[in-house]
């Protein structure tokens, strides 16, 4: 069961089912699937593949929900069905588990892990979700309006704006055509286009910017706050903007986690303020507003829209001046994150009646967190000098470099298939895959040896934002983004390869190890010894980055142990011998998880 599920998976992906350009069909890719989609459903989200999901009539299914119904714990594979109710609504970020049933007209919180049914007209929240409350109710007013057209309009529209970098290459290909000319043979053109790859790619980097930027700024036109039909102009243009610049963090990559950008999410529509760092957030520029040194740390999510029976509701949020929102942190639309204020790690900012000066919250739903704010040395954090502004600058830049292995491996791909077929075209179809997946390897080589010349040997301690190893060790996630996550590390999800790649980047990782994530951000820090688990979605968070200090230390999974699907572990934790730590769960640092123990919650808790 576990290894055809597996291989299904690895097929959707690799045929792009669950991309951009499938995104405005996929209520007719869940069918195709075999799952029991209702009329008038929302479902923004990738189906299960094993088609064991029922989702009632005007039912809405919000971005980034994992309804897959399967996760591993240890030697166990954990499958069922999963049903979402008629007029049920399933916020973003939320895992509905194996077996579970969301009700008629029921609710669930954004970010919330349900692994028991909700009953009818209740609201559930949390990880694990609990009721807290009866549900809010309809978004809009009255049956929202169905107009077949704006169906037409959402499956085109996928397809057309996945294809802005195959137009962003064919211009810049175009573009250096003249230098092509004059070459006899297949063998010199191809020498020649690898020599050239280097000018395409930097090229089609800037014009696939420029495509992006423009898209997203005529989507802003016209687009106000307030509750809209999901068949109307503004929802379609919300829906578009933020599919686009999801797909333009792996696009882009190097435009974000950088210097740049806070300018490029000015450029997009934002009002960001001076002196913010900002990772791989996902906005609608329109509607966000960062104030002044604030922190916005890996995946965060910023007014993502809320859908609910056939209405689809924008408003704007808020980060306020020094603010920080940590690794997969949200803010729902009209959330406001206060001034000084945190939002930890897979956590929720909170209302904004709640939202005082200089607090901090944990959790979803999001509750009160004591913290300490501790003393920096404010010239390597907040108020760089000018000399550091430039070095870092200058560093970052090298991140062309990843982008132009990239192309040559592309170009080197396409020359040696030509190469090939000028000898047989049915050799060259043979040998397509196998070609592909050598350069695989290669990609994986060039960010390993990345990893090592830039960073070495990572050990445990503290460097500030503005220093030299904080910008080299994002420079070496940089080839591993670029390169090895592009071409190598999807395909071998959860194999013997993908543990020997990171034990090549220092990680210890013992035998029979199952890993389905590569997110290790310090592999030097991590061990995972013989058996354990690291199911889909998860992070071994070896470091924090608070204050804007790099705070690293080591993470410890012992024999056996079981981090359950989008589970994040602290720096300092350990999860003992054969514990399980349940999905959607928070180990907070410096925890140690008894051996042969269940845990779960945001943070954990006992699990009965």
């Amino acid at each position: 069961m576990h290894l055809r599920l597996w291989l299904a998976e690895r097929w959707v992906e690799e045929l792009a089912a669950d991309s951009l350009a499938s995104s405005g069909l996929v209520k007719l890719l869940a069918r195709w699937l075999g799952a029991s989609v209702g009329r008038g459903v929302d479902l923004h989200t990738v189906p299960p593949v094993t088609g064991w999901l029922t989702v009632g009539k005007g039912a809405a299914v919000e971005p980034e929900v994992d309804l897959r119904g399967w996760w591993i714990d240890g030697d166990v594979v954990h499958v069922g069905p999963v049903e979402v109710g008629p007029g049920a609504r399933v916020g973003v970020r939320s895992t509905l588990g194996p077996g579970v049933r969301v009700g008629r007209r029921a609710e669930v919180a954004p970010g919330s892990t349900v692994l028991e049914d909700v009953p009818d007209d209740q609201y559930a929240s949390g990880a694990p979700a609990r009721v807290v409350g009866t549900t809010r109710g309809p978004l809009g007013s009255g049956q929202a309006p169905e107009r077949p057209l704006w169906r037409v309009a959402y499956g085109l529209t996928g397809p057309l704006v996945s294809g802005l970098p195959l137009v962003a290459a064919t211009l810049a290909v175009l573009a250096v055509s003249p230098l092509l000319g004059g070459v006899d043979g297949l063998a010199a053109l191809a020498g020649r286009a690898v020599v050239l790859a280097p000018v395409v790619a930097v090229l089609a980097f800037a014009l696939l910017a420029a495509l992006v930027l423009a898209a997203v700024r005529m989507l802003a036109v016209g687009l106000a706050p307030g509750v809209h039909p999901v068949h109307g102009r503004q929802a379609w243009q919300a829906w578009t903007t933020l599919r686009v610049l999801d797909e333009a963090r792996t696009w882009l990559f190097p435009l974000y986690s950088s210097t740049a950008t806070p300018a490029w999410l000015r450029a997009l529509g934002a009002d960001v303020g001076r002196d913010v760092e900002a990772s791989t957030v996902l906005l609608l520029p329109s509607m966000t507003s960062v104030g002044e040194g604030a922190f916005l740390a890996d995946d965060t999510m910023l007014g993502m829209y809320e859908l609910g029976g056939g209405w689809l509701r924008v408003d704007p949020v808020k980060i306020g001046r020094h603010a920080f929102v940590g690794n997969s942190g949200m803010a729902a639309p009209g959330r406001k994150v206060p001034k000084r204020g945190l939002v930890a790690v897979l956590s929720a900012a909170p209302r904004r009646t709640k939202a005082k000066k200089g607090t901090s919250w944990l959790g979803s739903p999001p509750t009160r967190l004591r913290r300490s704010v501790d003393e920096v040395d404010r010239s390597r954090t907040y108020e760089p000098p000018v000399r550091l502004r430039v070095a870092r600058a200058l560093l970052e830049a090298a991140r062309a470099v990843a982008v132009v292995l990239d192309t040559v491996l592309v170009v080197g791909w396409a020359a040696t298939v030509l190469l090939v077929a000028d000898v047989s075209w049915w050799l060259a179809a043979l040998l397509a895959g196998p070609v592909l997946a050598l350069l695989g390897v290669v990609a994986a080589t060039l960010a390993t040896l990345a990893k090592w010349l830039l960073v070495g040997r990572v050990r445990a301690g503290e460097h500030p934002l503005w220093s030299a190893f904080v910008w080299r060790s994002e420079l070496a996630d940089a080839f591993v983004e670029v390169l090895a996550a592009r071409w190598f590390c999807g395909t071998v999800s959860g194999t013997a390869v993908l543990n020997l790649w990171l034990r090549s980047l220092g990680a210890r990782v013992g035998r029979g190890v199952w890993s389905e994530s590569y997110w290790l951000p310090e592999p030097d820090l991590v061990r995972l010894e013989d058996g354990a688990t690291v199911n889909r979605g998860c992070v071994v968070q070896t470091h924090l980055f608070h204050d804007r200090i790099l705070s690293m230390d080591e993470v410890v999974l012992d024999a056996g142990a079981t981090l359950g699907p989008h589970g994040v572990v602290l720096p300092a934790a350990s999860v003992g011998r054969h514990a399980t730590i349940g999905p959607g769960s928070l180990v907070m640092r410096g925890e140690a998880v008894p051996q042969r123990t269940r845990w779960i919650g945001n943070p954990i808790g006992p699990w009965a």
